[in-house]
């Protein structure tokens, strides 16, 4: 843990490597629209795992399947921490208390609130106070705001946001908005974090900046990572391991080193099988995992 923090980030009561979530096969529709097929998986405590695909492949629908804002017509996620939990059927907030939080590949923050009060936005679905105590800010609402901004401003120290906690959302730059949103997603505790294309639309200095938070809290904190992202010299450097979708299959999972050289993957992403393996090569950028 990084030395001064006072709160822990990682809500898990798991050691690493036991098994954290399981999707079991999963089936989703929208309409006569296959968006998943039977799709399995795992995903273990303390781990990134990434999630890759061309577009339309159903990464984002897996996403929404975990977090509940989808429902898949068939098959069931596990979530394990103190018990097992299926979390098929909850609501979102009954998903995000439990421990899974998530970004979004478009975001959505209150843009006109400062990066401090979104924070606070995302500690809020674990304040017990009642209406009434939080509004004379008194005894135990009083303490709970003051431990609950402790925890904040432990994240704001972690990515490094102190210089723009009192700025509003909407006037921060796209890769800023980003950091932000992420740091929203760690306000609410989370032992699993669900992170949705967190470097779209960033310059390669922004990409470094996110992937090194990203490493931060997985190897500091054992928080454990699911991300979506397109830039695979990223993908290869900095995941244990991969999910590859095609058209709402399950096409390969393994290492980079597996995925890099199954020709399936090849045949998705380059559309022949001889064609090496070229977006998997290491962009020597130094974020990657030892």
């Amino acid at each position: 843990m990084l030395r001064g923090f006072t709160n822990t980030l990682n809500s898990s009561q798991l050691q690493a490597g036991e098994t954290q979530l399981r999707v079991e096969n999963i089936q989703l529709n929208f309409g006569g629209v296959a968006a998943l097929m039977d799709i399995n998986l795992a995903v273990r405590q303390s781990e990134i795992l990434a999630i890759i695909g061309p577009n339309g492949a159903g990464k984002t629908s897996l996403l929404n399947c975990i977090s509940g804002l989808y429902r898949p017509q068939r098959g069931r996620i596990l979530f394990y921490n103190d018990k097992e939990h299926e979390v098929t059927r909850l609501k979102p907030h009954q998903i995000a208390r439990l421990g899974i939080a998530r970004s979004f590949q478009n975001i959505e923050l209150f843009r006109h609130m400062s990066v401090l009060d979104n924070l606070l936005a995302g500690a809020h679905i674990h304040m017990r106070s009642n209406l009434f105590s939080s509004l004379i800010y008194w005894g135990t609402a009083q303490r709970e705001h003051i431990r609950f901004r402790r925890f904040v401003e432990d994240i704001i120290d972690l990515l490094e946001i102190e210089s723009i906690r009192n700025n509003t959302v909407g006037s921060l730059s796209y890769g800023l908005q980003k950091r932000v949103e992420m740091g929203r997603a760690l306000a609410m505790q989370p032992s699993i974090l669900l992170l949705d294309e967190p470097m779209a639309g960033m310059n390669s200095e922004e990409k470094e900046d996110m992937a090194r938070f990203i490493l931060d809290i997985n190897e500091e904190h054992g928080v454990t990572i699911v991300l979506i992202e397109h830039d695979m010299g990223v993908v290869m450097d900095i995941s244990d391991r991969i999910v590859v979708l095609n058209f709402g299959q399950k096409i390969g999972e393994g290492t980079p080193d597996e995925v890099r050289n199954n020709p399936l993957v090849v045949k998705a992403y380059l559309g022949e099988e001889k064609s090496p393996f070229k977006f998997g090569q290491s962009n020597n950028n130094n974020h990657g995992k030892e």
